[in-house]
């Protein structure tokens, strides 16, 4: 730990020797802690936030932690009461329960004598807050909506679309950078030129398709349309450039097939590119809410991200539970990155992605 601290908190200067602080060393700081801050202050912030209340959530101006006022079971009420520090005309500090408000003055009692009503501005007092964690935000989904099959769903469509987009990109990118034919470069450059299509510009046709193949109301529907993607050929493309010819070549001299160069040498030497194209699928999958929304009709066929709509309703907005399924919905993709981010910068450097 103390060369850890040494490493962190060392200034300008062979080997921390500078004295004082120099202005790098304050912007330098001044800059990690901001991007700290950017990066992971709205992970933090949702996190805190699908753990309140609605009331919570109402609250002006908002605060990070999950804090509620504290109520307090009063003899003679039906309900407990709210709490608040009052402040007395003696400049003395009551906690008192407030019974009911009428305009700017509040009818109060003590919760330990609730016999006598004290009438107190509500400018004079302020609540009594704890710390609370609505964890029914968490539980409630899971046994009033269909969230599980809307998880599975996701799940599905997320791992299916994944594999075969690795199939497919893998096989169109092993071509285009391991065979030679006239229209290469050609093709190449159209495949790259779809990137600047946007879904928005295809969906109808992209529609009509699907309709006339049979496929809308399918999660099939959701999965095939996007298993081609220009941004996996070429990525995968560009780091099978860097195996060596002679390897394939040696292979066949072996007489092994085209299948078997593609799937027992080419494929494991390309695993650092594929890891990236997945995460990459992955999280295109799992956060795709537009397609989805098109083709699916059916409430038992959606997917998460669409799911989670039934949430927002035309008059009321359930942002706790919309709140705390987003956290929830972060988790797979959270833990996809953890087990494969080792060969991000492995497979990124490999495309000569620089």
């Amino acid at each position: 730990m103390g060369n850890v601290a040494r490493f962190i908190l060392r200034r300008r200067g062979a080997h921390g020797s500078g004295k004082g602080w120099h202005w790098t060393d304050i912007f330098t700081w001044v800059w990690l802690i901001g991007g700290l801050i950017i990066m992971f202050g709205p992970a933090v912030w949702l996190m805190f936030s699908s753990l309140k209340t609605p009331a919570a959530l109402a609250e002006f101006p908002p605060s990070i932690l999950p804090y509620v006022t504290s109520q307090a079971t009063v003899e003679g009420y039906d309900k407990p009461l709210m709490l608040y520090d009052a402040k007395m005309p003696d400049g003395s500090t009551r906690v008192l329960a407030e019974v009911r408000r009428i305009g700017l003055v509040a009818q109060m009692v003590d919760p330990k004598a609730p016999g006598d009503i004290v009438k107190v501005n509500i400018n004079d007092r302020s609540p009594v807050r704890i710390m609370s964690f609505a964890t029914n935000n968490y539980t409630e989904p899971f046994v009033h909506f269909d969230f599980l099959r809307y998880l599975w769903n996701s799940v599905f469509v997320t791992v299916v679309a994944t594999v075969i987009t690795l199939v497919v990109n893998s096989m169109a990118a092993f071509a285009l950078s391991k065979y030679e034919f006239k229209g290469r470069s050609v093709a190449m450059l159209v495949i790259l030129a779809t990137l600047m299509v946007p879904l928005s510009v295809i969906m109808v046709p992209l529609y009509s398709i699907i309709s006339t193949l049979g496929l809308f109301n399918s999660l099939w529907g959701v999965i095939l349309p996007t298993v081609a993607t220009p941004t996996g050929v070429f990525i995968l493309r560009q780091y099978m450039l860097t195996i060596p010819d002679e390897l394939l070549d040696a292979a066949r001299m072996d007489k092994a097939s085209e299948w078997q160069i593609y799937w027992r040498i080419v494929l494991p030497l390309t695993a650092p590119a594929l890891a990236v194209l997945a995460i990459f699928s992955v999280v295109w999958r799992w956060n795709d809410f537009l397609w989805p929304l098109i083709v699916l009709s059916r409430r038992e066929l959606y997917t998460l991200q669409v799911g989670l709509s039934i949430y927002s309703g035309e008059l009321n907005v359930q942002w706790h539970f919309i709140l705390a399924m987003t956290v929830v919905t972060m988790i797979p993709v959270v833990l996809v990155f953890i087990f494969l981010q080792r060969f991000i910068t492995t497979g990124i450097a490999g495309t000569g992605l620089k």
